[in-house]
């Protein structure tokens, strides 16, 4: 089993969509890193000779910054923007929408469950 970056690549699967496992990494980006590595996309990842599977290694970390130091560098940022006080980072923190998004009847996925409000219903 190939493991790069400390994920484990699923076996039998081509290797333009095995990469994209890996946090950080999306299909064109995994086309680009088998093109400099000269691999061939359609090999599959149990398939991969140790020699190719060295030179996706050295492509992906000497060009790509993908999964622990990614998601330190995007949490990073919205503590930064948190920090700072600026808009982005109040919708940040109180889990609202922060590229202009309508909240008045959606955004229940940032918002979370609904939360019922005692006496609003109608009285007859």
């Amino acid at each position: 089993m190939a493991r790069i970056s400390g994920v484990d690549l699923p076996r039998n699967k081509r290797m333009e969509i095995a990469l994209t496992y890996i946090y950080g990494i999306g299909r064109t980006t995994a086309q680009k890193i088998l093109q400099v590595a000269e691999v061939d996309g359609s090999t599959k990842s149990d398939n991969l000779t140790d020699a190719e599977l060295t030179r996706i290694r050295n492509v992906i970390d000497a060009h790509h910054k993908v999964e622990g130091d990614l998601r330190r560098e995007i949490s990073m940022n919205i503590k930064r923007l948190m920090d700072i006080g600026c808009y982005r980072g109040l919708r940040h923190r109180k889990s609202l929408p922060v590229r202009g998004q309508r909240t008045h009847t959606n955004a229940r996925t940032r918002k979370g469950p609904r939360r019922s409000v005692v006496g609003k219903r109608k009285k007859a």
